[in-house]
């Protein structure tokens, strides 16, 4: 690398001391309730038995990922909220953007596998526990933190083999792809359709996986009106909340390689924070089993 930029300054989502104070409130209490109840479903799942299925398997996977996800960027951003100078070492700046895309990536492939774990179990319930075993799922684990850190990987190397010499200002509140390498002191045009087909198709090809799984999932309950799937369609409906929340603004983001908008940062916010805030809400509330075994894990915890 051949830059002569030893950090970058990030602009954040306002410059207003009034709002600055508003955000760090609002995303402190976001960030402690990510913390907190992505825990709880961690511990909640990890202590009952009862909780052993596949599902609660990958949900309690996408708590973990889901802590690792806001942790890379909230702390930074709660820092430079109330810092004059919201200045970001260069080598600090690679590091949060090559573990943003790696949590990033593995909770794309995640949520896809839940779609696979969803389809098999309500349109081969006679298969589902052949298919979806203890073995088969810390394989399905395991291939989705692989391919997160290859992702990761490809998008780190095309960044910093790029030459920073000018401008140093980030206009966003962490470090991404697309605001960094526009501030390249050369020709990325080839870089960026690079970028956009590895962040940008992943998102796609992963939603239409999901979308393609619930389609077949809604045939398969419109032909068989029981209860146990209609049961199962509920778990379903909570999981299309958190893959709209988190693979909708993903894909308009890293889909388009050549502009950018001043509402990206906006956007981003979407997927950092409210997508791990919503997602305890959205698998916690809608489940019984699960508020069944926290307000059992209470009570222990009370005696």
């Amino acid at each position: 690398n051949f830059s002569r930029v030893t950090e970058f300054i990030l602009l954040g989502l306002s410059d207003r001391k009034e709002l600055q104070v508003l955000f760090f409130t609002f995303f402190f209490l976001a960030y402690a309730m990510v913390l907190l109840g992505n825990l709880l479903i961690i511990v909640t799942v990890r202590t009952d038995p009862k909780l052993s299925s596949p599902m609660y398997f990958l949900l309690c996977n996408l708590s973990f990922i889901d802590i690792c996800c806001t942790s890379v960027t909230s702390p930074r951003m709660l820092v430079d909220l109330l810092s004059q100078k919201k200045a970001i070492a260069f080598e600090d700046c690679i590091a949060q953007l090559f573990f943003l895309h790696f949590v990033g990536a593995s909770e794309m492939f995640l949520l896809t596998v839940m779609a696979y774990d969803r389809y098999t179990a309500i349109c081969k319930p006679l298969h589902y526990t052949a298919i979806m075993s203890r073995q088969v799922c810390w394989v399905l684990v395991s291939a989705c933190w692989a391919g997160g850190f290859l992702h990761s990987i490809v998008q780190t190397l095309l960044t910093i083999q790029l030459p920073f010499c000018g401008p140093n200002k980030i206009d966003n509140y962490f470090c991404d792809v697309p605001p960094v390498i526009r501030l390249a002191c050369t020709d990325i045009y080839v870089t960026e359709w690079l970028m956009a087909s590895n962040s940008g198709l992943i998102s796609l090809v992963c939603l239409l996986v999901l979308v393609t799984s619930y389609t077949f999932i809604l045939v398969t309950i419109r032909v068989r009106l029981t209860e146990g799937h209609w049961k199962a369609l509920s778990t379903c409906a909570s999981h299309v909340m958190a893959v709209i929340l988190f693979f909708v603004p993903c894909t308009f983001i890293y889909l388009r390689p050549f502009s950018t908008f001043p509402s990206d940062k906006h956007i981003c916010v979407i997927y950092t924070v409210f997508s791990p805030v919503m997602n305890p809400f959205i698998y916690t509330l809608r489940n019984n089993e699960v508020k069944a075994s926290m307000w059992k894990l209470w009570k222990r915890c009370r005696v």
